[in-house]
């Protein structure tokens, strides 16, 4: 393994619940393995990029209830072309190549998985997403 594979594999947190066995299909070890400790690694990132979707939006999400909040953030993660392909790009750039190479026999299904787990991780930490206090002048 090379130097950036062994980096990148290195720091990426380990989840206990994260198993692996036979019996699971090719995408659900690769999620496991790979996507759940790479979303965890990038959680605070990915806050904060929500934070500034919500601002380039004007605010709008503060003035939701929180169900519309969590459907907005559905919206954000599903619909939204390009925060999506943000998104996918912050995940897939913490790829070694051998998991780029796994990643692309199955893209499909593989950016279903990261979609999903995004927005849970959004949706879990929606109490984080509160309005930010007008400065003073």
């Amino acid at each position: 393994m090379n130097d950036r594979s062994t980096n990148l594999k290195s720091i990426r947190p380990i989840i206990a619940s994260a198993l692996v066995n036979e019996h699971m299909s090719v995408d659900e070890c690769f999620q496991n393995t790979t996507l759940r400790p790479i979303i965890k690694m990038q959680n605070h990132l990915l806050i904060l990029v929500f934070r500034n979707y919500i601002t380039k939006r004007k605010n709008v999400f503060y003035d939701l209830s929180l169900t519309k909040q969590m459907a907005y953030i559905e919206n954000a993660i599903h619909k939204d072309m390009k925060f999506r392909n943000s998104v996918k790009g912050m995940i897939i750039g913490q790829f070694t190549v051998e998991e780029y190479e796994l990643y692309i026999q199955n893209s499909s299904a593989l950016n279903k998985r990261i979609m999903n787990i995004v927005k849970e991780r959004l949706v879990s930490n929606i109490q984080l997403f509160v309005q930010p206090l007008a400065k003073a002048i």
